[in-house]
């Protein structure tokens, strides 16, 4: 019998490929506005495109891009990105909140630029980024709409055998089927169990066991090889395993998959060697990050008490008109290593929210909330003043956000490793408040959980700043809840 020669898969992308593509492509398309915004403004409004103009505002051209990547930071987000719908939102909603920002800053903290094209000490253009917005917006869609065509494609999709049927394979394929689009082909499962031959699991068949594994993978050109077998595995499959290496197919381990696919640790499908290598020996930073951290955790705090300090007069007399006192409360929460300690919040909800004296849970579009606690959830100042609480080193920055005790209490005896998240120093902002919310329930502390776990595990001043861009980013699109 012939065997099928594999297709070539240089062209497969992995999810992490797929990101680093779409902040090249938005890259180039905000430096081809700029250049182009340039040369519109040298022409419409001043003397011509010489290289006297283009000397004294070659910052133009350098830093307007790299804002316009801050601004769609959100936009990174795969499933997000694969949607032309949600990418045409969140470009619109980039340009207007460019717009409302550049206007702050030109008419609020510096002086206006004079008509005098000839004064080069003029503060700030005013036509240059309205050109650089409307050409950047317009770019950016193209991209994007041809990102979301070709690129998205079965072409680009890396291709994948998962080996094992079982509990573990189950899982990784239900978090494929949630994906849209998939984050790659799954061609099939293999399993040396006899009575799964031929069955169909989350939406792949069982196509054979280990015998057949290399032939599978050269008539399918499967690019990679997620292993997901709990406990030992057999000799046979051991070596079916090497040899598909020695064919260059690319092998990972299903958590490690599953941590790639999501940003997310796999919390049902761990054991305990895995945890102590992972928050054991992995868990150790240097201490270059460490003073780093603090660093950036006491500039932060500053800035944002000095940014709380303006807006608290404005806020004290929306929630005193609306709903009376008090203003303030404070709630005890759990630190790192499971010391208790009290953050200071603005109230959002009405006086009466928990007047059985028992701790809820807080919810999206929560009914106790009051009209001004929306808009100061959305904004995020309702949390401003635990910036006290990140200068006094009780908490961080960027960190798995803080629970109450009665919460972990109940959440410890109900989900696996819970208390792995008190390692680290709670956050202001965190890897699960990016990428998924509250945790209303014991089903969403669970996946809250796995991103938390996730940032312990990979945490590093790069991570930091990333969440840091993302939740500045939620902020000015009103994104809180």
């Amino acid at each position: 019998m012939q065997v099928a020669k594999p297709r070539p898969a240089g062209w497969r992308l992995r999810e992490g490929e797929r990101r680093r593509l779409l902040i090249l492509g938005d890259l180039l398309a905000s430096a081809l506005a700029a250049f182009l915004a340039l040369a519109l403004w040298a022409q419409l409004d001043w003397f011509g495109f010489t290289w006297e103009f283009v000397r004294f505002r070659a910052g133009f051209v350098a830093l307007l891009p790299l804002a316009w990547i801050a601004l769609l930071v959100n936009l990174y987000d795969l499933r997000r990105a694969a949607s032309l719908r949600a990418t045409f939102r969140a470009v619109l909603m980039a340009a207007g909140a460019g717009l409302v920002i550049y206007a702050l800053i030109y008419f609020v903290l510096v002086r206006p630029a004079t008509l005098d094209p000839s004064d080069q000490t003029a503060s700030l253009p005013r036509r240059g980024p309205l050109y650089f917005l409307a050409l950047t917006t317009l770019f950016t869609l193209g991209w994007r709409w041809i990102y979301t065509r070709v690129f998205t494609a079965a072409a680009f999709q890396r291709r994948v055998l998962v080996v094992g049927a079982g509990e573990a394979g189950r899982s990784l394929l239900s978090v494929v089927q949630q994906h849209n689009p998939v984050p790659f082909q799954v061609v099939g499962l293999i399993d040396d169990d006899q009575q799964k031959r031929g069955q169909e699991i989350g939406g792949a068949r069982v196509l054979g066991g280990s015998a057949d594994l290399i032939e599978l993978a050269r008539r399918e050109a499967v690019s990679d090889l997620v292993v997901a077998i709990q406990g030992p595995m057999n000799g046979e499959m051991f070596q079916a395993l090497l040899d598909a290496q020695e064919q260059g197919i690319e092998i990972v381990r299903m958590p490690v998959a599953y941590e790639e696919l999501l940003g997310r640790v796999p919390i049902q499908h761990l054991e305990a060697d895995w945890v102590l290598r992972s928050f054991v020996d992995e868990i150790r930073v240097s201490g270059f990050y460490l003073v780093v951290k603090r660093l950036m955790d006491v500039a932060g705090a500053v800035l944002g008490l000095l940014v709380f300090t303006l807006a608290s007069p404005w806020i004290a007399l929306a929630v005193l008109v609306e709903s009376g006192r008090p203003v303030m409360f404070r709630q005890d929460r759990l630190g790192r290593g499971g010391r208790r300690y009290q953050v200071l919040k603005v109230r959002t909800m009405l006086q009466d929210a928990e007047a059985d004296g028992v701790a809820h849970w807080a919810q999206e579009q929560d009914p106790r909330t009051t009209l001004v606690g929306r808009i100061l959830r959305r904004t995020h100042l309702d949390e401003f003043p635990q910036f006290w609480n990140v200068l006094k080193g009780e908490m961080s920055l960027v960190g798995p956000r803080p629970e109450r005790p009665e919460l972990v209490g109940e959440l410890e005896g109900k989900i696996p490793f819970y208390r792995a998240r008190l390692l680290v120093k709670p956050g202001l902002t965190g890897w699960a408040q990016v990428n998924y919310g509250k945790g209303a329930s014991i089903e969403g502390s669970a996946e809250k959980l796995e991103y938390d776990l996730y940032y312990i595990k990979h945490r590093g001043l790069v991570l930091d700043l990333w969440i840091i861009l993302r939740t500045l980013g939620r902020v000015v699109g009103f994104q809180g809840v």
